[in-house]
């Protein structure tokens, strides 16, 4: 198994922008990277390097054809990245936008009277598309309820609720609420299995940090991420879709390409950050690994950032050195149980007795940055069948250190 040592550990930090200190907080252990991961110092130098670019694309001049070439660059790195020989990718507004887009087509370029099938776990960027589009598509949308106890939904969920009339179904790959992740591939397994042709479209957000992305495996027709939760900059989003749901109908310009679902010029230095992550992962997968093909690369990356999260969580929770872990504090109680195997380096809590609003304050003025989830419109799908009126998001990366988690338990253990 590739793993992270302390003196790599140490050369990842160097890489990332404001790793334990916040311009306006000054020291800070950052713990809430489910909200939006730390950013790479060369994404933040693209960025402002592109920002000064006016050529656009498309023209017949050395900048504009520099900017088509980094375009085309990102998209063949994200292919390798996410393992995808097919298929197209895009850019958009945002993670959201995207998941909304690529609903609204399936829906509409699918029978009416069909099923639009989708699950409790999921973010309400689909379960509202889901819900606005198979409405407007005449056809049901279904949610199957997810497993309070382990925070995650399995294939057997989807395949006792999939029906030969499932035209559309969507899969969260990881809860940003819980911290768990779902077998995709089997869950979209489950549903061929019943209705080959549904589009099945994943929601990988949350997911994208924690790497191991194989769309090959998946067998699904969209995947969707948010590059801020992947080690790049916010103002973009990135979708990934099949062939076949590429030649769905679609919002496009008349007599433009018949394929393009990439609304108006995007901004090439959002693609060029791409790259910069892709960059950045192969060089961690070459650190962890004697790989020298891209993929494998790539995939040791994910399988090293997997291992030294759960190394993390593991800590947190079970204690580490002589400090106590979650497991062992009265009145704490962990989203999903304390040993989960799908837990992907996010801890949810609650501390009895003290409102979450204040644990994160009391952590927060301790310097230890984590973050709020009420049951509102974002997560109450998850924390009112708990009984739960919110809770403390504890979430990590694999540039966090043991050394960070251990200085969080004499705070907690303060808040009771």
């Amino acid at each position: 198994m590739p793993y992270i040592s302390d003196t790599l550990l140490d050369q990842i930090r160097a890489r990332f922008a404001q790793v334990d200190n916040c311009p306006e907080q000054g020291s800070r252990i950052f713990f809430e990277n489910a909200g939006g991961a730390l950013t790479l110092n060369s994404v933040v130098e693209t960025s402002a390097r592109y920002a000064a670019i006016p050529d656009n694309q498309g023209r017949d001049n050395p900048g504009s054809h520099e900017l088509v070439r980094v375009i085309n660059k990102a998209k063949d790195d994200m292919r390798i990245f996410m393992n995808a020989p097919g298929g197209q990718f895009f850019a958009g507004e945002s993670g959201t936008e995207l998941l909304f887009r690529l609903i609204m087509n399936a829906c509409l370029g699918t029978a009416e009277g069909g099923t639009v099938l989708g699950s409790t776990l999921e973010h309400p960027a689909t379960r509202s598309a889901c819900a606005r589009w198979a409405g407007v598509a005449r056809q049901t949308h279904v949610l199957i309820p997810h497993d309070d106890a382990s925070g995650t939904i399995t294939a057997e969920a989807y395949a006792k609720a999939v029906t030969p009339d499932t035209v559309v179904a969507t899969i969260v790959h990881t809860s940003p609420v819980t911290g768990m992740g779902v077998d995709v591939a089997a869950c979209a397994a489950a549903i061929r299995e019943v209705a080959p042709e549904c589009f099945i479209i994943v929601d990988g957000i949350q997911h994208a940090a924690h790497g191991r992305i194989d769309l090959t495996a998946y067998g699904a027709d969209g995947y969707v991420i948010s590059p801020y939760k992947m080690f790049s900059r916010h103002g973009y989003g990135l979708a990934w879709i099949s062939d076949r749901l590429t030649a769905l109908p679609h919002n496009s310009l008349i007599d433009g390409p018949a394929d393009n679902w990439e609304m108006g010029t995007r901004d090439t230095g959002s693609y060029a950050t791409l790259s910069d992550v892709a960059a950045y992962l192969e060089w961690l997968g070459g650190e962890v690994s004697d790989a020298t093909d891209r993929r494998a690369k790539f995939v040791a990356a994910g399988e090293a950032i997997h291992a030294h999260e759960k190394a993390l969580t593991d800590a947190m929770i079970f204690g580490t050195g002589n400090l106590p872990g979650l497991a062992e504090m009265a009145g704490v109680t962990i989203l999903g149980g304390p040993d989960n195997p799908a837990r992907e380096g996010l801890v949810s809590l609650t501390v009895g007795g003290v409102p979450s609003v204040d644990v994160v304050k009391r952590l927060n003025e301790q310097g230890i940055r984590t973050h709020l989830r009420k049951a509102d419109h974002y997560s109450g799908n998850i924390l009112a069948p708990l009984g739960m009126d919110s809770c403390v998001r504890v979430s990590m990366c694999h540039y966090n250190s043991i050394g960070e988690v251990a200085k969080l338990s004499e705070p907690l253990k303060k808040c009771h």
